[in-house]
């Protein structure tokens, strides 16, 4: 199946000299929740802005469900969905009004019963004749969706979508998210938010400096780069690791009550019956275990600084 946003070799270097983008090349699935992550200034915007038309390229081609975003702009346009990190609302519209007039802005016939599948979809049908100054962040978070959602986009663009959002909201959004890739919208989504990502994203891509440094299926990103670590709290406060278990690379807590063991792959798993048979031959006793795993944050961190 061909991707539905494909891009291709993409650059952007502003005047003054800085290069935003640096030969950037992604495809999205059709379907999918594709999380893009990166520090800021690395270049998530500027993607965002050549694809959605906003912003011109330097060179290299962005083709949205087979449309040139630069040569075959309506078209391409109209496929796409933004939604943007700013709270960008006609403040003394009504939530009907506004969305009635995203509607039209793209040429598109009138269809009540759609804005109101919408609107309900995004729990806001009790409040589509309340002006939208009168709504919490939330709420107006919600119309920015249901106004990039009313000309029927098959890609929708999530800039930080629950930025200035609680706790709740925000779970609440990304129940909406997965609601509307089961529908068949494909989601682009930047957030500061990892754990929104961890959650909610089929694939990952990272960002740094203008280049795109990883793209990989979430739960293989989280295998392939996550550390795990085996924590063993003893009954009796070491002083030092026995030498005997120097060769495990095991770290000791300053209170002398745990050792760690970190691994990353399976060969370190298989090393922690051989550990476990060491420390009861060094008599080294523990009263309990656990195991942990980094988290994407993590992950991401580490990936950035290494591109750094």
């Amino acid at each position: 199946m061909e991707p539905i946003l494909s891009i291709r070799d993409l650059t952007k270097t502003y005047k003054g000299g800085h290069q935003a983008l640096k030969s950037v090349s992604l495809d999205i699935r059709r379907g999918e929740i594709f999380a893009l992550l990166g520090p800021n200034g690395a270049g998530k915007t500027t993607l965002i802005g050549i694809t959605c038309g906003l912003v011109n390229p330097t060179s290299g081609t962005v083709l949205a469900d087979g449309h040139d975003v630069v040569h075959d702009f309506r078209a391409a346009r109209a496929t796409i969905g933004l939604v943007p990190q700013e709270l960008t609302t006609d403040a003394f519209e009504t939530v009907w009004a506004t969305v009635c007039f995203s509607r039209g802005l793209f040429g598109k016939q009138p269809d009540p019963a759609l804005l109101e599948r919408i609107l309900r979809n995004l729990s806001l049908w009790e409040k589509k004749d309340s002006k939208i100054a009168t709504l919490s962040g939330g709420m107006k978070r919600r119309v920015l969706i249901a106004k990039a959602l009313s000309h029927e986009p098959r890609i929708l663009f999530l800039d930080e979508p629950s930025a200035g959002v609680d706790v709740e909201l925000r779970r609440d959004m990304w129940n909406v998210v997965r609601d509307l890739r089961d529908a068949g919208v494909t989601i682009i989504l930047t957030t500061h938010y990892i754990e929104e990502a961890e959650e909610m994203a089929d694939r990952i891509g990272v960002i740094s400096r203008g280049e795109l440094i990883l793209v990989e299926e979430k739960a293989s990103l989280m295998h392939k780069l996550g550390r795990k670590q085996l924590t063993l709290h003893l009954q009796d406060a070491l002083h030092a690791i026995p030498q005997a278990l120097e060769g495990y690379g095991l770290s000791l807590s300053p209170d002398g009550l745990s050792l760690v063991y970190s691994f990353e792959n399976e060969g370190g798993r298989a090393r922690i019956t051989a550990l476990l048979r060491q420390l009861n031959e060094s008599g080294v006793a523990f009263r309990d275990l656990e195991t942990s795993q980094s988290s994407l944050e993590e992950i991401f961190v580490s990936l950035v600084r290494g591109a750094a």
